[in-house]
């Protein structure tokens, strides 16, 4: 009898000893985090927009964190090979990835690789919004954003425009925006934008829709003439360029955003000492004007103003998608 007693006893003292194991665990690893380096997940080639923000933030991120921060690119499938490598890391704050419109938008494009924006990662801040832009050849009798509504309506459909890749955000964008003035464009996919903006420079094509960055040397060079920003500010590196809304079509937006992302389960303790650090950076005056000359305006938010931009990215986007029928290149 005794020795049922003490058994008994040593299994109960074991149990408790688990649950505060347990319940510590979480805490304590917020405490200790982070104890070796960062990895950030970047779903697109090196030297691109995202890549060049991605570096830009890590450097500044390494100093609040006292930890190197390694930028890691995995392309392919629209970063959808980033987005499932991250889906799968440990939840433990030492793998983040940035991110685009396209975790919003792409599980309706992609089918190969199915996630859930909104149930299956966790939401650490939003970086900033880079604005998408329609430009024109500058020989082009489209130069103002009155004219390209015009002819589209005398005659729909007669108005081609291209983009990087068909489900791109700038070929979403200017979805939205041809639903919104009630006209209808054709749409011709390119892979990628710089072959994009060079057929329209080459009078192929009237109409680009692409990042304000990767237009602003042409249109310094006098080739291209920008007719509206689709963003909710005028882009910094375009100060004269109206916006959509200015333009006459109040309350519409469609940038470009970024925005940082964890494995689903990171404990929220590490989500706000990550989300602590993309502040700082963000705060920095060297991260302000380099972010600046891309384009892009920095916007930090809370891991649940991101969250909630995701699930309205992602209703917005499914219904765009399933109308228009967008299919992925």
């Amino acid at each position: 009898m005794l020795s049922r007693i003490r058994t008994a006893c040593r299994a109960a003292v074991a149990s408790v000893v688990a649950i505060m194991a347990f319940g510590v665990a979480p805490a304590a690893l917020a405490q200790a985090w982070p104890s070796k380096p960062v990895k950030i997940l970047v779903g697109f080639a090196p030297g691109g927009a995202m890549d060049i923000v991605a570096r830009t933030l890590g450097e500044r991120m390494a100093a609040s964190l006292g930890q190197p921060v390694v930028v890691e690119n995995k392309p392919g499938a629209a970063s959808n090979i980033a987005i499932r490598l991250l889906i799968d890391s440990p939840p433990d704050g030492y793998t983040v990835m940035l991110v685009a419109n396209g975790l919003a938008a792409n599980p309706f494009l992609y089918t190969q690789q199915p996630f859930d924006p909104v149930q299956d990662v966790a939401p650490v801040s939003l970086v900033a919004r880079l604005p998408v832009v329609i430009a024109a050849n500058a020989s082009s009798d489209l130069a103002t954003l009155k004219k390209l509504v015009e002819a589209s309506k005398a005659r729909p459909g007669s108005v081609n425009y291209a983009t990087p890749g068909s489900g791109s955000t700038p070929h979403l964008a200017m979805e939205l925006f041809a639903r919104a003035a009630g006209i209808s464009l054709t749409h011709v996919p390119y892979k990628g934008g710089a072959p994009a903006i060079a057929d329209v420079l080459g009078g192929q094509l009237p109409l680009v829709a692409v990042n304000a960055v990767e237009v602003l040397p042409h249109v310094k060079a006098g080739k291209l003439r920008v007719l509206a920003a689709l963003s909710a500010e005028r882009v910094s590196t375009l100060p004269d360029t109206p916006t959509i809304a200015e333009s006459g079509y109040p309350g519409f937006e469609a940038s470009v955003w970024h925005a940082f992302i964890a494995p689903k389960g990171t404990p929220p303790a590490v989500i706000a000492k990550l989300n602590d650090a993309i502040g700082k950076a963000l705060a920095s005056p060297d991260v302000k004007e380099r972010l600046a000359k891309l384009g892009a305006v920095t916007s930090p938010s809370t891991p649940a103003e991101l969250g909630t931009l995701v699930r309205a990215e992602h209703e917005r986007y499914g219904r765009l998608i399933r109308d228009a029928n967008i299919k992925a290149n």
